[in-house]
């Protein structure tokens, strides 16, 4: 992944939001830039999985040093799937 510096930063979030009036325009404006230019689908690393405070079953995900834990049932599998995914569908 490149590095990009504070001034091409600041041109994104510029071009993502030139005529947006708002909070709401603005999440529109980064919204149509990532469905126009982000590739999908892409890469991100499960780590385990865990009991969230809510009791759901989670995947803990990372990008990098980014964490996040997401549902499992919401977490679509890779085929061939890992083994013990039955534990999922069940």
């Amino acid at each position: 992944m490149s590095t990009w510096g504070p001034a091409a930063l600041e041109a994104l979030i510029e071009e993502a939001t030139v005529d947006a009036y708002g909070e709401d325009e603005q999440r529109t404006g980064f919204f149509t830039m990532m469905e126009e230019s982000l590739a999908v689908p892409f890469t991100t690393t499960v780590l385990g999985v865990d009991l969230a405070e809510d009791g759901r079953v989670v995947a803990r995900c990372a990008r990098g040093s980014v964490r996040q834990d997401i549902g499992i049932l919401d977490l679509p599998l890779p085929e061939p799937a890992p083994e013990g995914w039955q534990w999922i569908e069940a």
